[in-house]
């Protein structure tokens, strides 16, 4: 399945010579090397007005992206976990509000770090426990051992957990060592990019009696048809993923990235519900059409509407943004005047951030590049895949944004 245009852009509000500027400023990435390749698709209103490609999925083998690449979408897996979750949550098997030890009891009794070293760490009791709320929108305390900005995140890194978990650990047992590690800070206080949303999909699990990748094919990706989307990819399919770069440092050229990049060939033992996922831009063009219709696309309705507005709006304490709670370190989003929903990024006020985005637009992306983002006001979508790590590399979704927000004229 692919994604092509649909109709003329004109008819949807688009300046075809302005849409055609996305190509022709993103085709430089790949003539000067930052890039080995690149897929767009913009839509609006459920019409596809601009769908490209550029450069090589496979630099080595000489072969060239195409309207069917798969690609490594890693974080981009959160809102697919954050949909799983909700959708039990429409079924009444939780409230956002219940402590997460009624099904996970290694998150009960939990401490929270307040000074010392990474050998010598002194933690308080935690005053509130984690909810289920806390994970959906990363206020739960937990983090990621890649951040290297606290002793919590060297104390993640020392069991094991990295960019990848140890090799032989399922999601049970990642869950249970990070119920043993202190907590960053306070749940419900601030804001801190984590590995929560892999302790949501083991919370999937342990309440729906269904692993994650089972629930995920039965409740969503057989329903929607995303029949690309997977744990990863073998046999003839292993020609259509996108090889994974880094930037090298000398030259700032997008050089393979094999050592962490071909993890996508193996199965998983753990599944990350934060970033485990695979997939293609007609899948996730799939997926982002559900949300912007409210939770129903082509007949298919996985969330009531107003379950989506309520993931969509700012569940931040206080209604504050991320540059105020955020704990910092890595980041796939702008802070000032950013929200937080449940499992998206959402726009409280572009203002601050100096952007042409919506009031209520919201996204996320994936630490190899991949983004996309969902304008409701404009009846809009965007998705850009490439595969170069990290994603903080070159300002592609800010630039992205200018490109689509400048081509629509109506």
């Amino acid at each position: 399945m692919s994604v092509a245009r649909s109709i003329d852009p004109d008819q949807i509000g688009f300046d075809p010579a302005r849409l055609a500027r996305i190509d022709e400023h993103f085709g430089r990435y790949v003539d000067d090397g930052r890039l080995a390749g690149w897929q767009v698709v913009v839509t609006r209103r459920g019409e596809v007005a601009h769908s490209s490609t550029h450069g090589l999925r496979d630099r080595e083998a000489g072969l060239p992206v195409e309207a069917d690449t798969l690609w490594r979408i890693y974080s981009m897996t959160k809102p697919v976990t954050s949909v799983a979750a909700m959708m039990l949550w429409e079924e009444g098997r939780f409230e956002l509000t219940d402590e997460i030890s009624r099904w996970l009891p290694e998150f009960a009794d939990l401490r929270v770090y307040s000074k010392g070293s990474t050998l010598k760490p002194y933690t308080v009791p935690a005053v509130e426990p984690i909810r289920v709320w806390h994970l959906l929108t990363h206020t739960a305390g937990l983090t990621y051992g890649f951040m290297q900005t606290s002793v919590v995140d060297s104390l993640y890194r020392a069991a094991g957990y990295d960019l990848h978990p140890p090799a032989d650990v399922d999601l049970a047992t990642a869950c249970q060592v990070f119920g043993e590690l202190p907590l960053l800070f306070q749940p419900g206080t601030a804001w801190g990019y984590s590995v929560a949303t892999d302790v949501l999909g083991r919370l999937i699990e342990v309440v729906s009696g269904q692993s994650l990748d089972a629930f995920f094919a039965d409740r969503i990706l057989r329903p929607l048809g995303m029949t690309d989307t997977r744990w990863w990819v073998e046999g003839d399919e292993s020609a259509r993923l996108a090889a994974l770069h880094a930037p090298d440092p000398r030259t700032g050229r997008a050089v393979r990235f094999d050592k962490l990049g071909d993890a996508a060939y193996t199965k998983p033992m753990l599944l990350s519900g934060g970033g485990g996922l695979i997939s293609s831009a007609a899948d996730y063009h799939r997926f982002t059409q559900l949300l912007l219709r409210g939770g129903e696309v082509a007949g298919v309705r996985l969330l009531a509407p107003r379950t989506v507005r309520l993931m969509t709006r700012n569940h931040l304490p206080g209604g504050q943004d991320l540059g105020t709670l955020s704990t910092g370190g890595f980041a796939e989003t702008t802070f000032d005047g950013i929200g937080f929903g449940l499992g998206f990024a959402v726009v409280d006020d572009p203002i601050p951030s100096r952007g042409p985005s919506s009031v209520g637009e919201f996204y996320w992306g994936g630490v190899a590049s991949t983004a996309f983002w969902v304008d409701p006001t404009e009846e809009l979508t965007a998705l850009f895949f490439t595969q170069l790590m990290p994603s903080s590399t070159w300002p592609l979704r800010s630039q992205l944004r200018q490109l689509v927000y400048a081509a629509l004229v109506d």
